[in-house]
């Protein structure tokens, strides 16, 4: 059965986008720079990173960054695709089955579709960002965010995609007054089934809002 597509109109088409020394940030209709909120929420997994790659090796570092970078861009595609209704055959074999995995909760639970990659900023917080998904998730308009993963993953590690939704629902409140305060993580497990976590935006609109203000602080020790 086709997904229903109730789109909510946010007032503009798209966001200008631009890649810097600093990361990744947007620019509003009437011209404001803000910057992402992956660029901001960084900051909360640097360390573990930093440790990693000190760890493992630049090398091998690069080799598993890249690969998972791409096989994430390629599902949050294909996954885009399906519930455009349209057809997903182009992709190979490992990402079809990514897809395949995911089938039965997106089929289930998802509902009225209210946005797909669409292009939010907040003047409030001073961000932007694309959400992936805002539709119905179990009856409950939701922020929707797919993950692609390696190994199975805790809810509790996992804080920084919680904030990173928050930022998302509030973002969609402003730009459409349509309040969201149910978040969901969609995470593509390798060599496991998918697993679903589920949230209130305001558990975690404090961290947000103290990580906004860590890198605010940052951009003004280095002017």
């Amino acid at each position: 059965m086709p997904f229903i597509h109730e789109y909510v109109d946010l007032g503009y088409d798209d966001l200008k986008a631009e890649t810097t020394d600093n990361g990744r940030r947007y620019v509003d209709p009437d011209g404001h720079t803000y910057p992402s909120v992956t660029t901001v929420l960084g900051i909360l997994t640097e360390q573990a990173i930093r440790e990693w790659r000190m760890r493992v090796g630049e090398d091998e570092a690069n080799r598993v960054s890249n690969r998972a970078s791409s096989r994430g861009t390629s599902v949050h595609a294909i996954v885009e695709k399906y519930l455009k209704n349209e057809d997903t055959s182009e992709y190979l074999p490992h990402i079809q089955q990514s897809l395949a995995n995911l089938k039965p909760i997106l089929d289930s639970r998802i509902g009225r579709i209210f946005g797909i990659e669409s292009p939010l900023y907040s003047r409030y917080l001073a961000l932007a960002g694309r959400c992936d998904c805002i539709a119905e998730f179990d009856g409950v308009p939701s922020i929707i965010d797919f993950k692609t993963s390696r190994r199975v993953k805790q809810k509790e590690k996992i804080s920084n995609y919680f904030a990173q939704m928050s930022a998302y629902a509030i973002m969609w409140e402003e730009r459409t007054g349509m309040p969201i305060i149910n978040t969901v993580v969609i995470m593509d497990v390798d060599d496991h089934e998918p697993l679903v976590f589920k949230e209130h935006r305001d558990n975690y609109t404090n961290l947000l809002i103290e990580t906004i203000e860590e890198y605010n602080r940052r951009q003004l020790f280095h002017k």
